[in-house]
């Protein structure tokens, strides 16, 4: 589980059938989460730009948003109220 920041998100028009209709965000990790760069994750919570949230990777975050047949690495599965 990686919390950060959702900095900005992603825009795109053709993707994998099963990626139709889903939301995508960057985030970038908090620096002791030890991941160097942003990442791109899928979003079925609602969050938006400027929030901290919780993020799941590989085969978790194919299963914690829902998407088992979908290319998903990395979903973001809750938005955090207080460190």
């Amino acid at each position: 589980m990686i919390i950060g920041k959702v900095c900005g998100s992603v825009v795109s028009t053709r993707k994998n059938e099963n990626l139709i209709g889903n939301k995508f965000l960057i985030v970038e990790p908090q620096d002791d989460m030890g991941i160097k760069g942003k990442i791109v994750a899928i979003d079925n919570v609602g969050a938006g730009i400027g929030e901290i949230v919780l993020v799941a990777t590989g085969s978790a975050a194919r299963i914690g948003s829902g998407q088992n047949t979908a290319p998903v690495d990395a979903a973001i599965v809750g938005i955090v109220d207080e460190l």
